[in-house]
């Protein structure tokens, strides 16, 4: 999605301009964070209408990323979008004055303002706020209304008014105080407070980014060279660490299973666990490639957007439950397996590898009776009971505090599936669920299910459903294709707490992601200390 971070606010329009003719759509969207207020506010002083002032800003905005390359001085960014906005009013008033209603709102003197009931629809009452406001405000010369808009939209700051129309502080002040004084007594507190409820928020620069998601960048990469690429590395770091925690899961069990080739004793052993290995690989690169597919599908054809959306669904639920089948099977045909080997190649466990202190190790410590940590190193064996203790490691591992493993339960549970308060996975269930595809109560990932659900690929939430792709909800969904009862707008992002969300998670999923490698790496390493020193 996009980004919200201190450092991104720090950089100067050149290096953003710069990042996006390269192709990245969030250096643009920082454009559009930072200047959707100023074209907004231009745009609605011009045509006096809240939600086409808006359409007008973002079509701007596609207009400039469909064109960015023809902006030649890239630190002139901001005077070049509020030239392209000025064009588009301007083709918007030619437009209107051929037609014969008025393309603004406005107020007659016949509206009938009460009902049988008394009670007025939310939207009416919101209209005919917005129309009065739009009465005062008309009565203004452009000179100090675009700068009374701005003042009221830029938390009343005078600097912030004179740095966006390029004038001096005084200059400002001067515009604002005339102004002031030119509105209506009787309406000045209205207008100000309804100008600040109007200001767009995350919901706009959402909406540009789903626009521009299926419209190719300026080919003029190319010509930036070296220092381009450069530039943009630091910006880039926020998008790896998304990847890298929602995939944390996932490379955690592939540490795991690799370890299985070391603990294996024999060449059936070992080509079943590439077997293994091989079908959790594929069953993944099929869930990507076909989510990728049904959402490049969904935005070329939106009237069957809702078709491509539930069979996105419907492949999470296939993977979730391969997932499940292979993780449950697989230590069951392991100790068959293991079984018949000891019986047909008894030679292949005579070795000092195969006695229970190279396989396992337990601490003496005990607390309320459980061993202070459990690891197995093994693969499982007929009559051998999971991993357990405080913290617990293993193919099947159950912990009282943490467990690690192929099939994970513990409060802190990471594995291949985790089941816990926190649970981390290639298929998490918990309270807060991380992975590959998360399901709980907050879940985050690549596929995220749950009460509030955050993802890459596609969510599905009670409350609020948040994604990059498919986003489907009760009550609020933001994506490239949503279904909700209020979709892509500030209702939803206030709903999905999309902005507290957005400012904090980068650096939670990077503790995270390490959290769950970390200990997948160090298993692996041991796994293939004890086995090959022995072997």
């Amino acid at each position: 999605m996009f980004r919200k971070s201190n450092t991104a606010a720090q950089i100067d329009d050149s290096a953003l301009v710069i990042q996006s003719l390269g192709g990245d759509r969030d250096a643009f969207c920082e454009i559009v964070a930072r200047y959707q207020n100023l074209l907004c506010s231009l745009a609605y002083s011009s045509v006096g209408d809240i939600k086409l002032s808006e359409d007008i800003a973002q079509e701007s905005f596609i207009e400039a990323w469909k064109k960015l390359d023809t902006l030649r001085e890239p630190q002139k960014l901001k005077a070049w979008l509020c030239g392209i906005l000025r064009f588009k009013v301007s083709l918007f008033r030619r437009k209107a004055d051929k037609d014969v209603g008025k393309a603004g709102l406005e107020i007659t003197d016949d509206v009938n303002v009460t009902d049988e009931s008394g009670d007025l629809d939310s939207q009416a009452i919101q209209d005919q706020q917005e129309t009065l406001m739009w009465r005062v405000l008309n009565e203004l010369d452009e000179t100090y209304r675009e700068p009374l808009i701005l003042f009221y939209r830029e938390q009343q700051s005078v600097e912030r008014v004179a740095q966006e129309l390029d004038i001096e502080v005084p200059a400002a002040k001067q515009r604002l105080s005339r102004g002031r004084k030119l509105l209506k007594q009787a309406m000045s507190s209205f207008v100000e407070d309804a100008l600040q409820k109007t200001k767009p928020g995350a919901a706009f620069t959402l909406a540009v980014y789903t626009a521009i998601s299926g419209i190719a960048p300026p080919a003029k990469a190319a010509a930036l060279g070296v220092g381009a690429s450069k530039a943009s590395s630091v910006l880039k770091l926020a998008p790896f660490i998304t990847l890298l925690a929602v995939l944390s899961g996932f490379v955690s069990a592939f540490f795991g299973l690799r370890a299985g080739l070391d603990q294996s004793r024999t060449n059936n052993e070992k080509h079943f666990v590439i077997r293994i290995v091989a079908s959790y690989m594929l069953l993944a690169i099929v869930y990507v490639l076909g989510m990728f597919g049904l959402k490049h599908l969904a935005l070329e054809s939106e009237s069957s957007a809702a078709l491509y959306s539930g069979i996105a669904h419907t492949l999470v639920a296939l993977f979730t439950l391969s997932y499940l089948l292979l993780a449950y099977r697989t230590p069951v045909s392991l100790k068959n397996l293991r079984a018949r080997e000891r019986l047909f190649n008894p030679k292949a466990f005579s070795d000092s590898s195969n006695d229970k202190k190279s396989r396992e190790t337990i601490s003496r410590i005990r607390i309320l009776g459980a061993p202070l940590y459990h690891f197995q190193f093994g693969l499982p064996e007929h009559g051998e009971q999971p991993a357990f203790g405080w913290i617990a490691g293993g193919t099947e591992a159950r912990g009282l505090l943490f467990a690690w493993g192929g099939v994970a339960i513990a409060p802190v549970s990471v594995g291949i599936v985790s089941f816990g308060v926190i649970s981390i996975g290639a298929v998490g269930f918990g309270l807060f669920s991380l992975g590959t595809v998360a399901i709980g109560v907050i879940a985050f990932g690549a596929s995220a299910i749950g009460y509030k659900a955050y993802s890459s690929l596609s969510s599905m939430g009670w409350e609020s459903a948040v994604s990059g792709g498919f986003s489907w909800a009760n009550d609020a969904a933001l994506g490239a294709i949503a279904f909700a009862k209020n979709v892509n707008n500030q209702a939803a992002v206030d709903i999905s707490h999309l902005d507290a969300f957005s400012s904090n998670y980068h650096w939670a999923l990077l503790i995270l992601a390490v959290f769950v490698i970390v200990p997948a790496v160090l298993y692996s390493h041991s796994v293939r200390k004890r086995f090959r020193q022995t072997s």
